[in-house]
């Protein structure tokens, strides 16, 4: 038993239940698209689908990224012992394990209309295939921001059966939120990727990154105002966005001596970037 118990240990270890801060960054949008589907009132159904499907997903993805790294991450400190890296378990393990939390996660989707199940295939294919782009594609972080932000169309389909223009959108700010907190995560390990020739948007943005960090983030804002706008949301809305940006802002000082325990820091405070903006739509629904 203690055997078993182990295992399921480097199992919930490879799929990074310890580490929720990805699990988050992947609902936050999710849940920002489903509250304005359902102009404020989605069903307890489609809540649970979606906040479980999402760590499903998200596990399944880490999994998948850990089998293709697998023999760069043995060359970088920071992920030199994860379970798969380290050979605790095998390739073949992860590769079962990534297989079962995505059926899982299907089945899920399964219990929404027609539209919802079409957008999981091409999720499913943008997320098996996002760790793979590190070896050809300057910028990954924009194919990780499709990845983490797909769930936003697909909360659309399920809500309304359609996917809106807005959805899209929304969908591009989540993109450029995801370059900004990938690329404070990147620059933790840049020295190591250059070195295994890998490439990621702090390679990419060299002396630039503080800088190009701060745009993406002031576009994020950008794109999210003008959704407001569109929308006629109240001031409460505006409240929580102005929330995010102060937090955004205060990422400068977290990583403009680029030190590695500062770059993770302003990597894991996107969670609350996320939940202003959040609060700020479940604060429009409310007061209106």
């Amino acid at each position: 038993m203690s055997a078993v118990i182990g295992r399921l240990a480097l199992y919930a270890k490879l799929v990074r239940l310890d580490k929720p801060i990805g699990t988050l960054l992947l609902l936050w949008p999710t849940l920002w698209a489903l509250w304005i589907a359902a102009d404020g009132r989605p069903s307890v159904k489609l809540i649970l689908i979606f906040s479980l499907g999402t760590l499903l997903m998200r596990s399944a993805g880490c999994a998948i990224n850990d089998y293709a790294d697998r023999d760069f991450d043995l060359h970088v400190e920071r992920t030199k012992n994860r379970p798969l890296t380290s050979r605790k378990i095998s390739a073949n393990e992860a590769l079962a394990v990534a297989g079962v939390f995505a059926l899982l996660a299907f089945l899920l989707v399964l219990q929404t209309n027609a539209l919802t199940i079409a957008l999981s295939v091409p999720a499913l294919v943008i997320a098996a295939s996002y760790p793979y782009t590190k070896r050809f594609f300057a910028i990954p972080q924009a194919y990780l921001g499709v990845a983490f932000g797909f769930g936003i169309p697909m909360a659309f389909a399920a809500q309304t059966g359609a996917v809106p223009a807005l959805a899209w959108v929304m969908l591009l700010a989540n993109i450029f939120w995801a370059i900004a907190y990938d690329t404070e995560y990147a620059m933790v390990d840049r020295y190591d990727d250059l070195k295994l020739g890998l490439h990621t948007s702090a390679i990419l943005f060299a002396d630039y990154d503080i800088a190009a960090v701060m745009l993406c983030y002031a576009l994020v804002i950008g794109l999210m105002g003008r959704i407001g706008v569109t929308l006629d949301f109240g001031w409460i809305y505006y409240v929580g966005l102005a929330i995010a940006a102060c937090m955004m802002g205060f990422h400068y000082f977290l990583i403009r001596s680029r030190d590695c325990a500062g770059c993770l820091l302003a990597f894991r405070r996107n969670n609350w970037v996320g939940a202003a903006i959040f609060a700020g739509i479940l604060g429009n629904y409310i007061i209106r």
